[in-house]
């Protein structure tokens, strides 16, 4: 089954809508496991894009796969970096002897 255009756009609203609506209510302490589920997902973004993007059924799909491949990657590494900075904040800071 093969979904037309407007199917589709349909579906990618509704997820976007959820996506923010359960975002937003998530409290900040569970925001550091949350990252670390949206990395992983993402990674299988990755690997998907990849897919699409190697797969020769044309130039448009070609560049959305390559679109995707960016996008997917760059919020891998800004999740990465924005978990190990809010880790950072729950370390202990050493102290400096004189």
């Amino acid at each position: 089954m093969q979904l037309d255009l407007v199917s589709a756009l349909f579906v990618f609203m509704l997820a976007t809508f959820i996506g923010l609506d359960v975002i937003r209510r998530v409290s900040r302490l569970l925001h550091t496991p949350l990252m670390s589920l949206t990395n992983a997902i993402s990674a299988i973004a990755v690997v998907g894009a990849i897919i699409l993007a190697g797969e020769e059924h044309g130039t448009f799909s070609t560049i959305l796969g390559t679109i995707a491949v960016f996008a997917s990657t760059t919020n891998i590494v800004s999740g990465f970096l924005i978990t190990d900075r809010m880790l950072k904040m729950f370390k202990k800071r050493e102290t400096v002897e004189r």
